[in-house]
């Protein structure tokens, strides 16, 4: 009764009676917002701003690489390269939004119409429509850089919530949709929103490390001079250590295990820990906080917190110009679905979409890359859990036991509780996304599972080679 309530609250043209809904039918299956339109006050669009959403999303667009975030140069940057910048920014966001708005229309309308996604729809066309008159006109002095600067801000800070607030909207509309279509379309949208996100934090990131030193002057128009050095180029950290952040993730979660279970097992790490390359540190830190705490859960629930959880790091040598081999890209399935290159894997898109017209390559021929593979004695994962730890798992919660963890969640957060902690903790989001994370620009994750004994996870990250 609630859902169809729901439906009604909005203005809706189709050619269905609202009143022949009825919570338990298969809605989706009868009509989506393709053929049925939806406005509420906070995410309407006129007629002519709806054709602009159309044609930005079916406008095609290569992959982002993280060269391409590389390429303005080293902070401070220049008053010519930090406008640059911008107006990179502004060329790439508005088509990206568009895709993730038209794709948002092609859900269920039942779906599309709780008030959660409906929320993300309407940030989505909010964000859109305050960078269309941005793009459309350039940014031309440091004053509207500035300005742009500020707007953006503004809006990375209004999708912050994303995941979890599409999350509990997707929970509140499980009984209508098939779970593996919602993986599926979760998958395609958080890999997006990976790179919508890093495209913005990047110029964010080079605008404020540009800043001459105490503010705004009349020396305004000139980067600040002798400014300490820095492996940082925006959110890009160019000697990116992995050791340190397994020790630093080990920190976290060690604490968070002793505080649940009275216990901190052991990390040892071998290999090459010194090793070093190009890469987004707050991804590294997601990934390999995740999979410790599937680890450390592991052990000490086994009962073998005395085992130490070993930590192998290699890096592989760089790829020598002209002998770089094709992304190891998923092959198309049966069902014709297409490639997503900004997302980095193959999913069903929408046809006409940009996310149809981009096929997936390394950032550079002779990028390096890292494996760190994270070895546990904490059990396995048992036949029957292990095909589903690749799926987003929230239809199997309800909204009383919502973060308490699951039987087929095996690989689940250690504490869903914790201040510290992301909303969506609990949600079994932690191996899928962070498998997004390290497909993004080329990685991988694997999982080699004994039954009885424990477990291997083997993390591939792709960087950017090396940099002057």
């Amino acid at each position: 009764m609630a859902a169809t309530t729901r439906l009604q609250t909005q203005s809706v043209s189709c050619g269905l009676r609202l009143n022949t809904l009825s919570p338990g039918s298969r809605v989706g299956r009868l009509f989506s917002t393709s053929n049925c339109r939806f406005t509420t006050p906070q995410n309407s669009l006129p007629p002519r701003a709806n054709d602009e959403v159309s044609r930005l999303a079916a406008s095609r667009r290569r992959p982002l690489t993280l060269a391409d975030l590389l390429k303005h140069g080293r902070p401070p940057l220049s008053k010519d390269a930090l406008l640059a910048s911008a107006n990179f920014t502004l060329s790439l966001l508005p088509a990206r939004l568009a895709s993730r708005i038209e794709a948002l229309r092609n859900l269920p309308f039942i779906v599309v119409a709780n008030p959660h996604v409906s929320k993300i729809y309407g940030n989505y066309v909010h964000s859109l429509s305050t960078l269309l008159p941005w793009q459309k006109r350039q940014v031309t002095n440091l004053e509207e850089e500035n300005q742009f600067a500020e707007v953006l801000a503004d809006l990375v800070h209004t999708h912050a919530n994303t995941i979890p607030i599409l999350a509990r909207g997707f929970l509140e509309c499980r009984r209508y949709i098939d779970p593996a279509e919602v993986t599926r379309f979760l998958d395609t949208h958080l890999r997006a929103r990976i790179g919508t996100r890093l495209i913005a934090e990047q110029h964010l990131a080079l605008h404020f490390a540009s800043q001459p030193i105490g503010g705004p002057t009349d020396e305004a128009q000139e980067p600040r001079k002798h400014a300490a050095p820095s492996n940082y180029i925006g959110v890009i950290d160019t000697a990116l250590q992995p050791a340190r952040i397994v020790r630093t993730c080990e920190e976290f979660v060690g604490e968070i295990c002793e505080l649940k279970y009275g216990v901190r097992p052991r990390l040892e790490i071998d290999g090459e820990p010194d090793a070093t390359f190009a890469h987004v540190p707050v991804h590294v830190e997601y990934i390999l906080t995740e999979l410790l705490k599937n680890a450390f859960r592991a052990v000490v629930e086994s009962g073998n917190e005395r085992e130490p959880i070993e930590v192998t790091i290699a890096a592989a040598p760089d790829v020598p110009s002209g002998s770089s081999h094709e992304s190891p890209a998923r092959p198309s399935g049966p069902e014709g679905a297409q490639s997503d290159s900004d997302v980095g894997f193959y999913v069903d898109t929408v046809v006409g979409t940009a996310d149809a017209n981009e096929s997936i390559k390394f950032s550079t021929p002779s990028s390096q890359s890292i494996t760190i593979r994270i070895r546990d004695r904490g059990g396995g994962i048992s036949p029957e859990v292990l095909p589903h730890i690749w799926s987003y798992s929230f239809t199997t919660f309800s909204d009383l036991n919502m973060g308490e963890g699951s039987g087929i969640d095996a690989l689940n957060t250690i504490s869903s509780t914790s201040g510290q902690l992301s909303s969506i903790a609990g949600l079994g989001y932690g191996l899928p996304l962070s498998r997004a994370y390290a497909e993004y620009f080329g990685g991988s994750i694997a999982v080699q599972s004994l039954w009885g004994w424990g477990t291997d996870v083997y993390l591939t990250l792709q960087g950017v080679g090396k940099i002057a």
